[in-house]
Parts: C-alpha cells; sequence; structure tokens
C-alpha cells in the first residue's frame, strides 16, 4: 500500500491563513468608524491600510504559518518520506492510518516486522500500533519500583515526542545519519521552514537540538488529536447505550473483566470500573509472558534465528537483569485488526494469542499446541523472568469462552476499522472452504 502524500500543496495552505489573518488585521486596524486610533493618517484612513495590497499581504505572509497549528505540522511531517535518508518511508509507511495505524506491508516477513528505508533492513520487533498511545503515562517507576508506561515496546522513549524523534534516526528504520541532516531536509520545504519559525520561534533554525525537538513536539501534537483515538467502537457505543453486544460478546466481555474465571483483567485493565469510559485496555506495566522466538520467520528472512531480544532491559534507565524480556503490556484497541502478534509478530491469529495464554492453566494436550504451527508452542526467549504469578491466575478456557474473549476483543474495532473485520471474516470463510 502506497505511502500517502508527504504534505499538501503550499497555495492552498497560504491562502488559508492568509485570508483568516487578513481579515484579523483589517478589523484590528479599526476600520469602523468607532475603531480609529493614533496609528492612522490625517484623512481617517488606517495607516496599515494605505500600504499597497502587495506589501500588506507579504507582511502578513512574514508572520503566518502555513499551517494552522503544531498538530496540522505534525501531520504533513508524519507522511513526509524525504525525512528518510533516501526518501522512500515516513512515520505512516509503519503506521498507516488506513490500517488502524500499523504496517501495511503484511506481504514483508509476513508482517511480524518492518521494512527500512534501505529496502533490504528489518527489525526485531513488531511495529506497536500508534493509535491510543497517547495515553501512555511518561516511563517512571512506581514507588514499589516497578516501570510503568513510556512509548515502544521496551519503554526507552519517555513520551511521544521523544518516540517520534527514533526513527529517523535508527539505521534500520529511516536511516539518517545524525539530527543535522535531518533537519536540512526539513528546510529544504519553505512552508516547514515559516512554521517552524511561527510556532516554535525565530531562532529555532540556529539551533539544530531545537529545531529536531520542533519536529518531534509537532508529530507527538499530531498523534495527540482525536483522530488516533476516537473512541467510537462497538464497546464503547454499548457503554453510552448505543450499541448491544450479542450473547457471545457479552460473554466475553463478562469473561474479560471477571476476577476469578480469566486473568485478562490483570494487565489489560487501567480503569477501576469494568464499565468506565475511556478505558485503553493496558496498565503500562512490563511483563515477560513467556513469547518463543519467532525461528520461522527469522529464518525466512535471513536473521539469526537464536537471537534474544532483552526487552525492557534495553531501556538505558534499566539495569536490573530480573527486568530481562520484559515488555510493556499493549493496549487492545483494535487488536482484531493489527496482527500479527506479540513483539516479535509470532502469532497470525488473535485466537492463537488467546490459545497461548491458556496453556498456562489447562493440563490438555491440545492446549500445549500452537494451532498455527499444530507442533509444542516453543521455548520462551527469555525463560527465567516469566510472570508466572499473573499468567497462572484464572480457569482453563473451553473453546466457547475462547471464541466469546475473540468475539468481546472485536468489539473494540474502531468504527472506520470495522471493514477490516469484515474482509478478515470473508477472508477466514473463503480459507475453510478450501
Amino acid at each position: 500500500m502506497p505511502v500517502l502524500p508527504s504534505v499538501s500543496s503550499f497555495p492552498v495552505r497560504r491562502f488559508l491563513g492568509l485570508g483568516c489573518v487578513f481579515a484579523t488585521t483589517m478589523l484590528m486596524a479599526g476600520i469602523s468608524n468607532g475603531g480609529m486610533n493614533s496609528a492612522q493618517a490625517a484623512d481617517g484612513i488606517p495607516t496599515q491600510m494605505q500600504k499597497p495590497p502587495a506589501v500588506l499581504l507579504n507582511e502578513l505572509a512574514s508572520n503566518t504559518s502555513p499551517f494552522a497549528d503544531k498538530a496540522a505540522l505534525g501531520e504533513a511531517l508524519y507522511f513526509d518520506t524525504n525525512l528518510s535518508k533516501n526518501r522512500t518511508q515516513a512515520c505512516a509507511s509503519c503506521h498507516e492510518p488506513t490500517t488502524a495505524f500499523r504496517d501495511p506491508r503484511g506481504e514483508i516477513a509476513k508482517g511480524a516486522f518492518s521494512l527500512g528505508d534501505d529496502g533490504s533492513s528489518l527489525g526485531d520487533r513488531n511495529a506497536p500500533m500508534a493509535a491510543y498511545a497517547k495515553f501512555a503515562p511518561d516511563f517512571h517507576f512506581k514507588e514499589d519500583g516497578t516501570p510503568v508506561g513510556g512509548q515502544f515496546w521496551d519503554g526507552r522513549a519517555k513520551d511521544l515526542a521523544e518516540q517520534a524523534g527514533g526513527p529517523p534516526l535508527n539505521p534500520v528504520e529511516m536511516g539518517m545519519p545524525d539530527k543535522a541532516t535531518v533537519v536540512a531536509r526539513l528546510q529544504e520545504d519553505d512552508d516547514y521552514v515559516e512554521s517552524f519559525k511561527a510556532l516554535f520561534g525565530d531562532g529555532v533554525w540556529n539551533d539544530t537540538d531545537r529545531a529536531y525537538a520542533a519536529m518531534t513536539d509537532a508529530i507527538a501534537a499530531f498523534e495527540r488529536t482525536d483522530q488516533f483515538s476516537p473512541f467510537d467502537s462497538k464497546y464503547d457505543r454499548f457503554l453510552r447505550g448505543e450499541y448491544k453486544m450479542t450473547p457471545q460478546e457479552e460473554l466475553g466481555r463478562v469473561l474479560f473483566f471477571s476476577q476469578q474465571f480469566t486473568n485478562c483483567n490483570v494487565c489489560h485493565q487501567l480503569k477501576t470500573s469494568p464499565t468506565a469510559e475511556g478505558e485503553t485496555f493496558t496498565n503500562y506495566e512490563y511483563h515477560n509472558i513467556g513469547v518463543p522466538r519467532n525461528v520461522a520467520v527469522r529464518n525466512e528472512n535471513n536473521k539469526d534465528p537464536d537471537f534474544t531480544d532483552n526487552g525492557l532491559l534495553d531501556n538505558p534507565a534499566i539495569d536490573d537483569v530480573a527486568h530481562k524480556g520484559k515488555y510493556k503490556t499493549p493496549g487492545l484497541r483494535n487488536v482484531a485488526v493489527t496482527g500479527p502478534y506479540m513483539h516479535n509478530g509470532v502469532f497470525a491469529d488473535l485466537r492463537t494469542v488467546i490459545k497461548f495464554y491458556n496453556k498456562y492453566n489447562s493440563r490438555a494436550k491440545s492446549a500445549q499446541l500452537n494451532p498455527e504451527t499444530k507442533q509444542p508452542w516453543g521455548d520462551a526467549e527469555v525463560p527465567e523472568t516469566i510472570s508466572l504469578k499473573e499468567l497462572e491466575q484464572g480457569d482453563a478456557l473451553d473453546t466457547k469462552r475462547i471464541d466469546a474473549l475473540v468475539a468481546f476483543l472485536k468489539t473494540l474495532t474502531d468504527a472506520r476499522y470495522e471493514p477490516l473485520l469484515a474482509e478478515q471474516e470473508e477472508a477466514a470463510a473463503k480459507a475453510k472452504k478450501k
């Protein structure tokens, strides 16, 4: 799927901006009969109105941003492929809005890893969904020392702005050599030059770090807009009395929030009430749930199959080996349309994920097999730090309850992505007929 155009046309941005500012300036100039002030000519015409229109427009242009605000600027930056070394990759390349802000290139490495700007490099982790990311608290430690929040799987970026600054400089992502090179690319766009001055101060281009920080701040502002977090799924509509759950969805909802029958809400509930609006379905804490290596995809793409991801231990703020192999609990908004799953994309199907959790509580032989491979689940990548206390809470799940949980999780899909669910179901139906 091609990346959307990087920025809208300059004339449109400028025309809209000047139109608003010109009108505002005319009002401030005191054109009305009672609005004259000291800055007007003897004949009663405001001083500004005596200037030729072209001069006045040029003066207005020098003080006007082609973008309405930081979020609008951030939107242009989000889609701008010029911010990568070979001008082929933008934020949207791995976090495409039309596919629930995940990487749309599912044919590459089976969607588990993202292809870099150089056309050959692959990362080692599945690209996290960017939707609802703004709700993650800044990375910090609770009073008991528990790490929580931050961005990326390991929380190494404190907040959205810091996260936005990572990919451009990552050699296997956008591949730019340094901040100065990124800033130079930004300055190739006259609209950016003017907007950065208008929104961040005239001296913003005099300091590379300041200009780079302004870029990340703008992208973060865009990611905080409602486009990323509309809260309009069937579940949200259910809470507002606008949708009635099917019996299967309702069973899944009850099971999900149960303190007795499942362990889902131990990590995937933020609010104290199961009926609270604005639930993001993660407490933003870190756990090792025993995910196996994605050996198959790594072998297929000439990546070391024995590679061990340190998880949270790769965060510069962490030096305790007890955190090795732990990852931030992901939110479950749009989870049904954002596979593959886990930090390494090892599972393709959402039902498989629930069955994986069920293996910790079921003694059935079938529960110890990966339904996608028909083989044992595989050894945990980091076996020594698995959160067994949390994982072994709850009862074993039968097929009916597994299906109900899947049905409930589908209700967490934003309204704009519900057609993606329909496409999935149609594809699954066709696959069964083969």
